[in-house]
């Protein structure tokens, strides 16, 4: 799983994704604190209990360094950034029966705005998997040559 690279000074406009979502019924924002709790059970529920203790450090942050798609009171999908280290995108997921809607872009354009906002002119998605062409196509992401084991490798 390499990690990929993107150009935050040159992502394409991502209102179509925001507007797909939007009428796909979903409202994406950042995250607040009372919804702490919700989030760490959708991502140990939907996901894995490691994305839930890396996720969860996007609530020591301020301003809250996620951002979540909701359908009503529903959590259906999340984007964290800056939680497993700087200037990382993830981890991020979106319900499986919400996918294909513009969820899964929103949250990464949101998220990609922030760190641009924050000052960097490139961003690390890390360990993309399956994922790779979806980066790819979205933002223009690349594969950081030598970056299959990443930060993640036993040390």
């Amino acid at each position: 799983m390499p990690d990929m690279l993107v150009r935050l000074y040159d992502l394409p406009d991502p209102t179509l994704y925001y507007l797909r979502a939007e009428e796909a019924g979903a409202s994406v924002h950042r995250a607040q604190p009372w919804n702490h709790s919700a989030v760490r059970k959708f991502v140990e529920e939907h996901f894995s209990s490691r994305w839930a203790d890396e996720a969860e450090l996007a609530f020591v942050r301020q301003p809250i360094s996620m951002f979540i798609a909701m359908t009503g009171q529903e959590i259906i999908g999340f984007a964290a950034y800056e939680v497993t280290t700087r200037d990382y995108f993830g981890p991020t997921g979106v319900r499986e029966d919400w996918r294909g809607r513009g969820i899964g872009a929103s949250l990464l354009f949101r998220c990609l705005a922030a760190l641009w906002e924050m000052g960097y002119a490139y961003a690390i998605i890390g360990g993309v998997g399956e994922a790779l062409q979806f980066y790819e196509k979205l933002c223009g992401a690349f594969s950081i040559p030598g970056s299959e084991q990443g930060i993640y490798k036993p040390r």
